[in-house]
C-alpha cells in the first residue's frame, strides 16, 4: 500500500514540477499587458483551449477561489519516509546493514540514516542562504560535491540498496525542505501581501523560482533510485556509489538540456542545440551502468573439479531456502522473495541461471548475505552451472 501511494503521489508531484516549469520556460511577453505579468500562453488539451498567465498580483487584488500545489511533495515524502522505516530499519535493521560492507551497530546505523537526513538539508539550506544570492554557482559547486562525498561515505556503511534508498530519501527530504521551508512561506508572504493592500516582493519569487529549479534537477535522479531496487547489477556492485553518481550526472543533463530547449516567447533552440546533447547525457548514464558493473566485480574461489547435485542441494538448502521455500524461516521474509522457491530439486535446476547471476555475479543474494555464504560456496555454484546444471 505504501509502495503504490508513494508511486502515484511521486507521479503526480513530478508531473507538476515539469509542466510548471515548461510554462515558465513558454511564457509569452506581449505588448499591452500588465506591469506585473510574467507572460502569457495558450496550450490546447482534452478537447479545448487554456489561456494561462503568470503574475504578481495588485494590493487587494485577491482573487476568490486559488489552487495551490503542495501535498503531492508532502505526500511523496512521507510514503517514502514510511517506507524506509518500514523496509531498512524494522526487523532489526536487515536491509540496511550489510556485514560484508561494515558491520555496524544496527542502532547506530538507524541514528546515522536518520541524521544525515536532516543534517543533509540544514547545510544545504545555510549554503544557498549564504551563497545562493550573491554566488549561485559556487552555491552549486559546493551542493553537488557534498551530494557525491555522502553517496561514497554511505556506501561504506550502508548495504548497497540502503546506500541508493538513503541517498534518494535525502534529496527527497531536501526537495520537500525547499517546497515547505522556501516555497511554501514566500507563497504565504505573497497571499498575506495582497490581502493587506502591500506590494508583492518580487525577491520572494526569484527565491522561490530558484528551489524549484533545483527540485526540477533533481527530479530524474530521483526516479532512477526510486526504481534502482530492481538494478541489482548497480547496488550490489563495489563501485556502487560511483555508477549512482555518473547515472545522476547522466539524469539531471537530460533534464538540463530539455530545460534549455525553451528560450521563452514560443521560441525554441535549434534542435541540434539541445536534442543531441541529451541523447548524449542519456548516454552517458547508460554507460555508466554497462561498463562500471563490468569491471571490479567480486572474485569467487575458483573450484577445479566437477561440483556434484548433491553438494549444490546442499549449499541451497543451508544459504537460500531460509528465504526461498513455499514457507520461510527467515524473520524477514514470510513469503519467498519474487516468488522464487528452491525447496525442490527441479526448482533449483530450473533457476539455475539466476542463481549464478545472483549469488556469483552481483553477489546480492544471500541478501545482505544473512545466511553467510562463502566465496568458496559461491565458486561451487558457479562451477556446477558452467558445468551444465545437472541433476
Amino acid at each position: 500500500m505504501l509502495r503504490w501511494a508513494h508511486l502515484i503521489a511521486g507521479i503526480m508531484w513530478v508531473g507538476n514540477s515539469m509542466l510548471f516549469n515548461w510554462l515558465d520556460r513558454n511564457l509569452e511577453k506581449q505588448v499591452g499587458q500588465s506591469r506585473l505579468s510574467q507572460g502569457k500562453i495558450f496550450m490546447l488539451h482534452s478537447g479545448a483551449f487554456y489561456d494561462v498567465e503568470k503574475k504578481l498580483l495588485e494590493p487587494g487584488e485577491m482573487p476568490r477561489i486559488l489552487h495551490w500545489f503542495k501535498w503531492q511533495n508532502f505526500s511523496t515524502w512521507v510514503t517514502g519516509i514510511c517506507l524506509l522505516v518500514l523496509v531498512y530499519y524494522m526487523h532489526d535493521a536487515g536491509g540496511l546493514v550489510d556485514p560484508s560492507i561494515h558491520d555496524v551497530d544496527r542502532t547506530v546505523a538507524v541514528a546515522m540514516s536518520v541524521s544525515a537526513i536532516f543534517v543533509a538539508w540544514l547545510i544545504y539550506d545555510v549554503v544557498w542562504k549564504m551563497l545562493g544570492d550573491s554566488n549561485p554557482k559556487a552555491a552549486a559547486v559546493v551542493s553537488v560535491l557534498m551530494l557525491f562525498a555522502a553517496i561514497f561515505g554511505f556506501s561504506q556503511f550502508f548495504s548497497g540498496k540502503a546506500t541508493f534508498m538513503q541517498t534518494g530519501v535525502v534529496i527527497g527530504t531536501i526537495m520537500t525542505g525547499n517546497v515547505w521551508m522556501v516555497i511554501v512561506p514566500s507563497q504565504k508572504e505573497l497571499v498575506a501581501a495582497t490581502k493587506a493592500g502591500r506590494e508583492q516582493d518580487a525577491t520572494l519569487s526569484l527565491r522561490a523560482k530558484q528551489r524549484s529549479i533545483h527540485n526540477n534537477y533533481l527530479t530524474f535522479p530521483l526516479l532512477f533510485i526510486m526504481l534502482s531496487n530492481h538494478f541489482g547489477g548497480a547496488t550490489s556492485h563495489p563501485l556502487n556509489w560511483l555508477i549512482l553518481i555518473l547515472v545522476m550526472i547522466g539524469g539531471a543533463g537530460i533534464r538540463h538540456f530539455m530545460n534549455i530547449r525553451y528560450r521563452g516567447n514560443g521560441k525554441e533552440l535549434p534542435i541540434v542545440a539541445w536534442f543531441w546533447p541529451a541523447v548524449a547525457s542519456g548516454a552517458f548514464a547508460i554507460a555508466a551502468l554497462m561498463i562500471v558493473t563490468r569491471i571490479d566485480a567480486r572474485s569467487v574461489t575458483d573450484v577445479d573439479t566437477p561440483v556434484p547435485f548433491q553438494r549444490v542441494q546442499e549449499i541451497v538448502a543451508t544459504r537460500c531456502v531460509t528465504c526461498h521455500s513455499a514457507k520461510p524461516s527467515d524473520d524477514t521474509f514470510t513469503s519467498p522473495p519474487a516468488g522464487l522457491r528452491l525447496d525442490s530439486p527441479r526448482q533449483i535446476q530450473v533457476n539455475a541461471k539466476a542463481i549464478r547471476l545472483r549469488a556469483v555475479v552481483q553477489q546480492n543474494m544471500p541478501f545482505n548475505n544473512k545466511t553467510h555464504m562463502t566465496p568458496r560456496e559461491r565458486g561451487e555454484l558457479k562451477r556446477w552451472v558452467d558445468d551444465g546444471a545437472r541433476m
